[in-house]
């Protein structure tokens, strides 16, 4: 989680969202992201994804079977849904996001019998900190 603090420092010093993302496989870090949707125009460079396509990268599989995946915010609903096409094994997240959250925040996608793939979702890692960076960031802005 520490590394996916210091991707989200550089999401914020880029101007975007702060948030990081790392994809670990047997202990060893294979993909790493930052937000950038406004610097790349595009909706879907949330800090998850990016890391999730470095990582499949990295393993020349779209599958991400075994792998964990640590982000600095409770994912939305777009990355838990890729998260559950890449068959990621475990999700950790920091702060809750009580906008757009999709692990129980607004909506629980992980929770639904009827969802395609059970990976584990924990969160609450380093929650304090995550969520300074994000305040931090927005306090700045105004």
């Amino acid at each position: 989680m520490r590394e996916a603090l210091g991707l989200a420092e550089e999401a914020a010093r880029r101007g975007e969202v702060p948030v990081g993302a790392v994809v670990v496989k047997d202990g060893n870090i294979i993909g790493r992201g930052y937000n950038r949707p406004i610097t790349t125009s595009d909706p879907t460079a949330h800090a998850e994804i990016v890391a999730m396509r470095e990582a499949s990268a990295a393993l020349g599989n779209y599958r991400l079977a075994g792998c964990e995946l640590f982000v600095t915010l409770e994912p939305c609903v777009m990355c838990v849904g890729a998260m559950a096409h890449a068959r990621i094994a475990r999700v950790v997240y920091g702060a809750s996001d009580p906008k757009t959250g999709a692990c129980g925040s607004i909506v629980d996608l992980p929770a639904l019998e009827t969802f395609n793939h059970h990976g584990r979702f924990e969160g609450g890692v380093l929650a304090e900190e995550c969520a300074a960076t994000l305040k931090r960031f927005f306090a700045e802005r105004r």
